[in-house]
């Protein structure tokens, strides 16, 4: 007999007895709980989980970007986008950057610090006019024996250095607003300034009166002890400050320029070679051998990089041509300028107060080694010893026997011509040292007034006269500079406003052939 869950049936005589189990009892019939619809709530082994959110989107991501070719089409087309996008935002914060640099270097930090030298300059041209103006006015009161060429020239240039100086007082007092320290310092300089015209006028006042040449010298002598002990220091301090502002902003430029160079030239190779995959891989899988959208973008692509990369050599570049090979020789021959001011108002000194003669004996002959230092030179050896040490330099430009403000020029050539006119400059030098020797020997032999007439006469072959050639031939060395500081500027903008609007259009032209290039490989699988 077969048994059978709920059924009994007899089979044949003889036939062996079969027993099928039964299943477990059903469940239903035992009251387990049920949802609504019908379904258990609880036992039994749990169903498929529904797929989470992160899941669901990692599987669409998936298909549409990996899975299939349409969507690695796709995710190739993001990649290059991308790329062109982030190499365009870089050479917009580049391009802003350098703009920024150049308008800081244009009208704020080169401007104030030629501001500062010409302060420097000219209060030193003030302090030697005034003594010049007194050494020819001759006698107090009456102008007998007065020197009328060179009273009235001292004059005009005392007029024009006081002029100078109140204006750049004017400069730096307006671009030190936010600067408590320089904005301090420019106020301690005007007050300064302005005693210092109290006594220079009240020197000159008593000058032009009869027995007055005594209460004139004593009034110049304390408006020198005023200019050497305050307001020199004071204007020097200036151009350090304002230099050192735009060195802070030079060496920041660089740094940034450095990083976004290298940047550039990664984000600029990996979109290219992008570009160059995607096509081979373009024409192996669909056996086309050009895609021109792609090629055209490849193209961009390559002009972009180029441009960009023109765009950050160039403005690396000319920031340092603007700074170090102009700007510098600027700051040297400024400087070299005022302290040669300064040492030929140390002679104008040495006539008008005997009192005080070894002092500024001594004063010019440390001015003269700040110009041009040579080793234990004194004035009895220093022309001998210029000499020799030209001599040399001129065989060898390597050689070190000089230093000075003239030996950072003569170590700074650059420009075409600029050698030459500093070779002049030092000769023109020379010249002068040499005149200053036969002015003390006038002193010392007693011939003041030849040994006036000589030192600020304006003959041909006066000492003053050599000056003045001296001065022009450094003048000359200065233009030179700053003609290419100027230049190297126009040419950092110049570069800004021509390469930079290439590589953007380039970019942008990239990212819209990439898709168009592609948009018909993907309509092929829709």
């Amino acid at each position: 007999m077969t048994i059978t869950a709920g059924t009994e049936q007899t089979q044949g005589a003889g036939a062996p007895e079969t027993v099928t189990q039964s299943p477990a009892p059903d469940a239903r019939r035992v009251g387990v709980p049920r949802s609504p619809s019908g379904g258990e709530l609880g036992g039994g082994p749990p169903g498929p989980r529904p797929p989470t959110a992160r899941a669901w989107a990692a599987s669409l991501l998936a298909d549409r970007y990996w899975a299939t070719l349409p969507g690695r089409l796709r995710l190739a087309c993001a990649v290059c986008v991308l790329l062109a996008t982030g190499l365009l935002n870089l050479l917009a914060v580049a391009a802003t950057g350098a703009t920024t640099a150049w308008e800081e270097t244009a009208q704020r930090d080169a401007p104030r610090t030629v501001s500062a030298t010409r302060l420097n300059l000219a209060l030193n041209d003030m302090d030697a006019q005034t003594a010049n103006i007194l050494l020819s006015s001759g006698d107090s009161g009456t102008g007998k024996g007065r020197l009328e060429e060179s009273f009235a020239k001292a004059s005009g240039f005392y007029g024009e250095a006081q002029e100078t100086i109140s204006r750049s007082l004017r400069t730096l007092a307006a671009a030190s607003e936010g600067d408590p320290a320089t904005e301090a310092t420019v106020v301690r300089l005007t007050d300064d300034f302005a005693h210092y015209q109290e006594l220079i006028g009240r020197a000159l006042e008593n000058d032009s009166r009869p027995g007055g040449k005594d209460a004139a010298r004593e009034d110049y002598r304390t408006a020198t002890d005023l200019l050497t002990g305050r307001l020199l220091p004071e204007a020097r301090k200036l151009v350090d400050a304002n230099n050192a502002v735009y060195e802070r902003q030079y060496v920041a430029a660089r740094g940034d320029l450095d990083v976004q160079r290298t940047a550039e030239a990664v984000l600029g190779v990996l979109l290219i070679a992008a570009l160059v995959l995607l096509q081979i891989h373009l024409a192996r899988r669909f056996h086309r051998v050009f895609n021109p959208g792609l090629i055209a973008a490849t193209l961009c692509a390559v002009v972009a990089v180029v441009c960009g990369a023109q765009l950050l050599t160039i403005t690396y570049d000319r920031m340092k041509v603007a700074r170090r090979d102009s700007f510098d020789s600027v700051i040297a021959l400024s400087r070299s300028k005022a302290i040669g001011y300064d040492a030929n108002a140390d002679e104008s000194r040495y006539l008008l107060d005997p009192d005080r003669r070894p002092a500024y004996e001594l004063s010019f002959l440390d001015k003269s080694h700040q110009l041009y230092g040579i080793q234990g030179a004194g004035l009895d050896t220093y022309d001998r010893k210029l000499a020799d040490s030209w001599a040399t330099y001129l065989n060898n430009h390597e050689d070190k026997r000089f230093t000075g403000e003239y030996r950072r020029e003569l170590d700074n050539i650059t420009f075409a011509g600029e050698r030459e006119a500093a070779q002049k400059t030092v000769e023109a030098y020379a010249v002068y040292q040499r005149d200053d020797r036969t002015f003390r020997r006038l002193v010392a032999e007693g011939k003041q007034q030849e040994a006036t007439v000589f030192c600020i006469g304006w003959a041909s072959d006066t000492s003053n006269a050599h000056f003045g050639q001296w001065m022009k031939a450094l003048d000359q060395v200065t233009a030179i500079n700053q003609r290419h500081f100027d230049l190297a500027v126009r040419e950092g903008r110049g570069a800004l406003s021509t390469q930079g609007p290439m590589a953007g259009a380039s970019l942008l032209l990239t990212a819209g052939l990439t898709v168009l290039g592609l948009r018909r490989r993907l309509a092929e699988f829709r």
